[in-house]
């Protein structure tokens, strides 16, 4: 089992049991939900309050946190085009407060695992966003990928860039549009 490290998971097309057994087999131990809306028309036994109770029953705590590091803020200065541009979203007080809270969480070696819905951890803000921070703040990040296997950042980083690097530095933004306006 992979030690001090922060991994993160999507539940994607994983039904609860194989979700539960994924977090269980790293030892995880808090379960921290980045969706900036903890809900799931399609899978709800992945919403917040369904999610939190089967969690608690296999001894593993629910946090929520998307309202902090969720990749669809309600700050509107975040978007650029309709898409959340998360260079602008790491600079948001309730952002740093949230990476905040994983560091010191990280610090204290807690076994924590970042949720969110995509399974794919490359088309996550997971990934893009908050891995990106957290690897460049030190803590290691490990992605828990649609197929079960551990998945380091950095590699991550090679399938989102096709090894090639950020051209110009070029930021990450949502791969989804979530406004219609042109800001």
């Amino acid at each position: 089992m992979e030690t001090k490290a922060i991994f993160t998971i999507g539940y994607g097309k994983r039904e609860l049991d194989e979700f539960i057994a994924m977090l269980k087999a790293h030892g995880i131990n808090y379960l921290v939900d980045v969706r900036s809306y903890p809900y799931s028309k399609f899978k709800p036994e992945f919403s917040k309050d369904a999610l939190s109770a089967a969690l608690q029953r296999e001894g593993i705590r629910y946090v929520f946190m998307g309202d902090l590091l969720g990749g669809r803020p309600d700050d509107q200065e975040c978007y650029i085009q309709g898409k959340v541009d998360y260079e602008r979203l790491k600079s948001t007080e309730p952002f740093r407060r949230g990476i905040s809270r994983l560091r010191t969480a990280w610090e204290k070696d807690l076994r924590l695992c970042i949720m969110c819905s995509e399974g794919r951890p490359e088309e996550c803000h997971r990934s893009k966003l908050i891995g990106e921070v957290l690897e460049a703040e030190g803590i290691r990040v490990r992605h828990i990928d649609a197929e079960g296997n551990v998945v380091s950042q950095q590699a991550i980083l090679q399938i989102l860039t096709g090894g090639q690097g950020r051209l110009f530095d070029e930021p990450f933004t949502s791969r989804k549009r979530y406004r219609t306006d042109s800001t």
